[in-house]
Protein backbone atom coordinates (compact mmCIF):
# COMPACT_ATOMS: atom_id res chain seq x y z
CA UNK A 1 0.00 0.00 0.00
CA UNK A 2 2.68 2.12 1.10
CA UNK A 3 4.55 1.54 -2.58
CA UNK A 4 1.41 2.23 -4.46
CA UNK A 5 0.92 5.71 -2.24
CA UNK A 6 4.80 6.46 -3.23
CA UNK A 7 3.90 5.84 -6.53
CA UNK A 8 1.37 7.62 -7.13
CA UNK A 9 2.73 10.92 -5.02
CA UNK A 10 5.58 10.52 -7.45
CA UNK A 11 3.44 10.35 -10.71
CA UNK A 12 1.30 13.64 -9.31
CA UNK A 13 5.08 15.44 -8.70
CA UNK A 14 6.23 14.44 -12.31
CA UNK A 15 3.22 15.90 -13.78
CA UNK A 16 2.96 18.53 -11.79
CA UNK A 17 6.45 20.01 -11.27
CA UNK A 18 6.83 19.60 -15.20
CA UNK A 19 3.99 21.71 -15.61
CA UNK A 20 5.32 24.14 -12.66
CA UNK A 21 8.26 23.97 -14.26
CA UNK A 22 7.27 24.56 -17.95
CA UNK A 23 4.99 27.41 -16.57
CA UNK A 24 7.58 29.16 -14.86
CA UNK A 25 10.26 29.15 -17.79
CA UNK A 26 7.37 30.51 -20.09
CA UNK A 27 6.45 33.22 -18.05
CA UNK A 28 10.38 34.22 -17.67
CA UNK A 29 10.96 34.06 -21.14
CA UNK A 30 7.86 36.14 -21.47
CA UNK A 31 8.72 38.48 -19.22
CA UNK A 32 12.35 39.22 -20.46
CA UNK A 33 11.02 39.50 -24.03
CA UNK A 34 8.20 42.01 -22.52
CA UNK A 35 10.96 44.11 -20.86
CA UNK A 36 13.16 44.21 -23.69
CA UNK A 37 10.80 45.05 -26.02
CA UNK A 38 10.04 48.00 -23.30
CA UNK A 39 13.64 49.10 -22.94
CA UNK A 40 13.90 49.37 -26.36
CA UNK A 41 10.96 51.45 -27.02
CA UNK A 42 12.40 53.89 -24.08
CA UNK A 43 15.48 53.83 -25.98
CA UNK A 44 13.19 54.74 -29.43
CA UNK A 45 11.41 57.34 -27.31
CA UNK A 46 14.58 58.91 -26.27
CA UNK A 47 16.30 58.91 -29.66
CA UNK A 48 13.18 60.46 -31.14
CA UNK A 49 13.19 63.47 -28.02
CA UNK A 50 16.59 64.07 -29.12
CA UNK A 51 16.29 63.73 -33.15
CA UNK A 52 13.06 66.84 -32.49
CA UNK A 53 15.34 69.33 -30.47
CA UNK A 54 17.83 68.70 -33.19
CA UNK A 55 15.21 69.25 -36.10
CA UNK A 56 13.71 72.30 -34.32
CA UNK A 57 17.55 73.98 -33.01
CA UNK A 58 18.20 73.09 -36.78
CA UNK A 59 14.87 74.79 -38.16
CA UNK A 60 14.86 77.70 -35.73
CA UNK A 61 18.75 78.61 -37.59
CA UNK A 62 17.23 78.08 -41.04
CA UNK A 63 14.57 80.52 -40.82
CA UNK A 64 16.53 83.28 -38.63
CA UNK A 65 19.09 82.81 -41.60
CA UNK A 66 16.41 82.88 -44.62
CA UNK A 67 15.29 85.73 -42.87
CA UNK A 68 18.83 87.94 -42.38
CA UNK A 69 19.38 86.48 -45.90
CA UNK A 70 15.91 88.10 -47.18
CA UNK A 71 16.18 91.29 -45.33
CA UNK A 72 20.00 92.15 -46.88
CA UNK A 73 18.53 90.28 -50.11
CA UNK A 74 16.01 93.30 -50.20
CA UNK A 75 18.58 96.00 -49.05
CA UNK A 76 20.98 95.20 -51.36
CA UNK A 77 18.39 94.74 -54.16
CA UNK A 78 17.36 98.55 -53.17
CA UNK A 79 20.78 99.93 -53.40
CA UNK A 80 21.69 98.37 -56.59
CA UNK A 81 18.48 99.56 -58.04
CA UNK A 82 19.42 103.04 -56.83
CA UNK A 83 22.74 103.14 -58.23
CA UNK A 84 21.61 101.97 -61.91
CA UNK A 85 19.71 104.67 -61.78
CA UNK A 86 21.32 107.25 -61.46
CA UNK A 87 24.60 106.10 -63.36
CA UNK A 88 21.91 105.34 -65.91
CA UNK A 89 20.32 109.33 -65.75
CA UNK A 90 24.29 110.32 -65.26
CA UNK A 91 24.93 108.63 -68.83
CA UNK A 92 21.83 110.65 -69.87
CA UNK A 93 22.87 113.67 -68.65
CA UNK A 94 25.99 113.77 -70.09
CA UNK A 95 24.98 112.72 -72.69
CA UNK A 96 22.46 115.71 -73.49
CA UNK A 97 25.54 118.02 -72.42
CA UNK A 98 27.75 116.32 -75.03
CA UNK A 99 25.06 116.76 -77.71
CA UNK A 100 24.72 119.83 -76.90
CA UNK A 101 28.56 120.94 -76.62
CA UNK A 102 29.19 119.29 -80.13
CA UNK A 103 26.28 120.80 -81.83
CA UNK A 104 27.33 124.62 -80.21
CA UNK A 105 31.19 123.86 -81.46
CA UNK A 106 29.92 122.90 -84.64
CA UNK A 107 27.65 125.98 -85.38
CA UNK A 108 30.90 128.17 -83.86
CA UNK A 109 32.96 126.48 -86.52
CA UNK A 110 30.32 126.83 -89.21
CA UNK A 111 30.54 130.87 -88.25
CA UNK A 112 34.42 131.14 -88.14
CA UNK A 113 34.11 129.88 -91.80
CA UNK A 114 31.66 132.52 -92.92
CA UNK A 115 33.02 135.42 -90.89
CA UNK A 116 36.71 134.18 -92.63
CA UNK A 117 34.86 134.62 -95.84
CA UNK A 118 33.18 137.92 -95.19
CA UNK A 119 35.14 141.26 -96.74
CA UNK A 120 34.08 143.28 -93.74
CA UNK A 121 35.87 140.98 -91.77
CA UNK A 122 39.29 141.52 -93.12
CA UNK A 123 40.70 143.25 -90.28
CA UNK A 124 39.71 140.44 -87.82
CA UNK A 125 42.26 137.95 -90.09
CA UNK A 126 45.45 137.87 -87.98
CA UNK A 127 47.50 136.10 -85.85
CA UNK A 128 45.71 137.13 -82.72
CA UNK A 129 42.50 136.03 -83.66
CA UNK A 130 43.57 132.40 -84.98
CA UNK A 131 45.18 131.77 -82.11
CA UNK A 132 42.05 132.18 -80.08
CA UNK A 133 40.01 130.15 -82.36
CA UNK A 134 42.50 127.55 -82.24
CA UNK A 135 42.70 127.63 -78.08
CA UNK A 136 38.82 127.20 -78.46
CA UNK A 137 39.00 124.23 -80.51
CA UNK A 138 41.79 122.63 -78.60
CA UNK A 139 39.42 123.55 -75.20
CA UNK A 140 36.03 122.15 -76.78
CA UNK A 141 38.13 118.95 -77.58
CA UNK A 142 39.50 118.47 -74.25
CA UNK A 143 35.42 118.84 -72.68
CA UNK A 144 34.25 116.36 -74.76
CA UNK A 145 36.96 113.83 -74.60
CA UNK A 146 36.37 114.55 -70.45
CA UNK A 147 32.42 114.45 -70.92
CA UNK A 148 32.41 110.75 -72.95
CA UNK A 149 34.82 109.70 -70.36
CA UNK A 150 32.57 110.02 -67.50
CA UNK A 151 29.95 109.25 -69.86
CA UNK A 152 31.68 105.95 -70.49
CA UNK A 153 32.07 105.80 -66.76
CA UNK A 154 28.65 106.14 -65.29
CA UNK A 155 27.89 103.29 -67.81
CA UNK A 156 30.16 100.89 -66.80
CA UNK A 157 28.98 101.43 -63.19
CA UNK A 158 25.33 101.35 -64.51
CA UNK A 159 26.17 97.62 -66.41
CA UNK A 160 28.63 96.50 -63.91
CA UNK A 161 25.79 97.04 -60.87
CA UNK A 162 23.23 95.45 -63.17
CA UNK A 163 25.68 92.20 -63.37
CA UNK A 164 26.19 92.55 -59.65
CA UNK A 165 22.24 93.11 -59.02
CA UNK A 166 21.41 89.92 -61.41
CA UNK A 167 23.78 87.53 -59.95
CA UNK A 168 22.85 88.26 -56.27
CA UNK A 169 19.55 87.68 -57.48
CA UNK A 170 19.99 83.94 -58.85
CA UNK A 171 22.02 83.02 -55.86
CA UNK A 172 19.68 84.63 -53.28
CA UNK A 173 16.63 82.78 -55.63
CA UNK A 174 18.86 79.21 -54.84
CA UNK A 175 19.87 79.78 -51.45
CA UNK A 176 16.07 80.88 -50.84
CA UNK A 177 15.06 77.88 -52.55
CA UNK A 178 17.27 75.22 -50.87
CA UNK A 179 16.47 76.59 -47.99
CA UNK A 180 12.33 76.45 -47.76
CA UNK A 181 12.94 73.07 -48.96
CA UNK A 182 15.45 72.07 -46.27
CA UNK A 183 12.58 74.08 -43.95
CA UNK A 184 9.63 71.73 -45.52
CA UNK A 185 11.60 68.40 -45.43
CA UNK A 186 12.62 68.80 -41.44
CA UNK A 187 9.23 70.20 -40.37
CA UNK A 188 8.10 67.04 -42.26
CA UNK A 189 10.33 64.92 -40.48
CA UNK A 190 9.46 66.73 -37.17
CA UNK A 191 6.27 65.89 -37.31
CA UNK A 192 5.93 62.19 -38.38
CA UNK A 193 8.71 62.05 -34.97
CA UNK A 194 6.37 63.74 -32.98
CA UNK A 195 3.67 61.38 -34.21
CA UNK A 196 6.11 58.72 -33.63
CA UNK A 197 6.76 60.21 -30.34
CA UNK A 198 2.88 59.49 -29.11
CA UNK A 199 2.77 56.11 -30.77
CA UNK A 200 5.64 54.96 -28.66
CA UNK A 201 4.57 56.37 -25.72
CA UNK A 202 1.32 54.44 -25.99
CA UNK A 203 3.15 51.57 -26.98
CA UNK A 204 5.52 51.53 -23.85
CA UNK A 205 2.15 51.97 -21.44
CA UNK A 206 0.60 48.90 -23.11
CA UNK A 207 3.89 46.65 -23.27
CA UNK A 208 4.18 47.87 -19.63
CA UNK A 209 1.01 46.40 -18.91
CA UNK A 210 1.72 43.48 -20.11
CA UNK A 211 5.14 43.30 -18.53
CA UNK A 212 3.32 43.79 -15.06
CA UNK A 213 0.74 41.03 -16.17
CA UNK A 214 3.27 38.35 -17.26
CA UNK A 215 5.55 39.35 -13.81
CA UNK A 216 2.39 38.70 -12.44
CA UNK A 217 1.71 35.19 -13.82
CA UNK A 218 5.51 34.66 -13.48
CA UNK A 219 4.38 35.52 -9.25
CA UNK A 220 2.16 32.68 -9.74
CA UNK A 221 4.22 30.55 -10.96
CA UNK A 222 6.87 30.31 -8.51
CA UNK A 223 4.57 30.27 -6.18
CA UNK A 224 3.28 27.24 -7.68
CA UNK A 225 6.71 25.57 -7.77
CA UNK A 226 7.62 26.46 -4.13
CA UNK A 227 4.32 24.86 -2.85
CA UNK A 228 5.31 21.87 -4.83
CA UNK A 229 8.95 21.81 -3.51
CA UNK A 230 7.92 20.12 0.51
CA UNK A 231 6.06 17.69 -1.32
CA UNK A 232 8.20 16.87 -4.21
CA UNK A 233 11.92 18.37 -4.10
CA UNK A 234 12.68 18.67 -0.15
CA UNK A 235 12.01 15.21 0.40
CA UNK A 236 15.05 14.21 2.85
CA UNK A 237 15.10 10.95 0.30
CA UNK A 238 14.06 8.60 -2.37
CA UNK A 239 11.62 6.66 -2.94
CA UNK A 240 14.45 3.82 -3.62
CA UNK A 241 16.11 4.58 -0.27
CA UNK A 242 13.39 5.58 1.79
CA UNK A 243 12.01 1.57 1.29
CA UNK A 244 15.99 0.72 2.19
CA UNK A 245 15.81 2.54 4.99
CA UNK A 246 12.39 0.93 5.97
CA UNK A 247 13.55 -2.25 5.59
CA UNK A 248 16.44 -1.41 7.89
CA UNK A 249 14.77 -0.38 10.30
CA UNK A 250 12.79 -3.25 10.21
CA UNK A 251 15.50 -5.79 10.57
CA UNK A 252 16.73 -3.65 13.69
CA UNK A 253 13.70 -4.24 14.77
CA UNK A 254 13.41 -7.66 14.08
CA UNK A 255 17.33 -8.07 16.02
CA UNK A 256 15.31 -5.90 19.19
CA UNK A 257 12.98 -8.75 19.32
CA UNK A 258 15.63 -11.57 19.35
CA UNK A 259 17.67 -10.11 21.85
CA UNK A 260 14.60 -9.50 24.10
CA UNK A 261 13.11 -13.50 23.43
CA UNK A 262 15.67 -15.16 25.32
CA UNK A 263 13.70 -18.49 25.22
CA UNK A 264 13.26 -18.89 21.55
CA UNK A 265 9.60 -18.13 21.18
CA UNK A 266 9.59 -16.00 17.85
CA UNK A 267 10.11 -17.86 14.55
CA UNK A 268 12.93 -15.39 13.62
CA UNK A 269 14.84 -15.83 16.59
CA UNK A 270 15.12 -19.21 16.34
CA UNK A 271 18.57 -20.62 15.92
CA UNK A 272 20.38 -17.75 16.49
CA UNK A 273 22.57 -17.12 19.31
CA UNK A 274 22.67 -14.41 21.67
CA UNK A 275 26.13 -13.44 20.90
CA UNK A 276 25.01 -13.05 16.90
CA UNK A 277 22.73 -10.35 17.95
CA UNK A 278 23.27 -6.83 18.19
CA UNK A 279 21.75 -3.73 17.39
CA UNK A 280 24.91 -1.77 16.34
Amino acid sequence: AESTSEATKKGFCDTELGKAEQDRDFRLADSKKLDQETRALEIKLQELDEEIDLLSSSLETIRDDLKTATELRATEKDENIKAIKQAKEGVEAVTEALNILKVFYKQSAKAKVLLQASPVDEDTTGAGFSAAYKGKQQASGGIIGMLETIASDFDRTARTTEASEKKAHEEFVNFDQVSKTDISGKDTKKTLDEEDVKTTKNSITQTMGDLQTAQDLLDAALERFEDLKPTCIDTAMSFEDRVAKREEEMEALKKALCILDTEGVEADCQGQGQEGLQLF
